[in-house]
């Protein structure tokens, strides 16, 4: 029996959308919290959980594994300062929050935004 695949298309090329998830959980880190629309911050969201729960663990080895996504800057905030954050916590970092729809081309619009 075949299953679906996890996770959306994001009508984009596998490259593009990685760069994409890349980009916005970067933008997500350093600034808190982003809008934008609500299939990408669906798709997101379990990407920089399991990013934040990698970083809990303080080490060389995660820091590497961190940069591998993103910048030296951001990987840095990411174990310094926002993980201790979640030490006692066990998941569910980032909230969304339904904006309505975008007038130009009624897309759902959302906020993702860091607890």
């Amino acid at each position: 029996m075949n299953k679906q695949k996890k996770g959306r298309k994001l009508n984009r090329k596998r490259d593009q959308r990685k760069a994409l998830l890349k980009t916005m959980a970067t933008s997500l880190i350093l600034k808190g919290k982003i809008k934008t629309t609500e299939a990408k911050a669906k798709e997101i969201s379990p990407f920089i959980e399991k990013k934040i729960t990698k970083a809990k663990k303080e080490g060389v080895a995660t820091l590497r594994y961190l940069r591998t996504y993103f910048s030296e800057k951001t990987a840095k905030k990411l174990m310094q300062e926002i993980a201790p954050k979640y030490k006692e916590r066990d998941g569910g970092y980032t909230r969304i929050v339904r904006l309505g729809q975008r007038k130009s081309d009624s897309a759902k619009m959302a906020i993702i935004e860091l607890l």
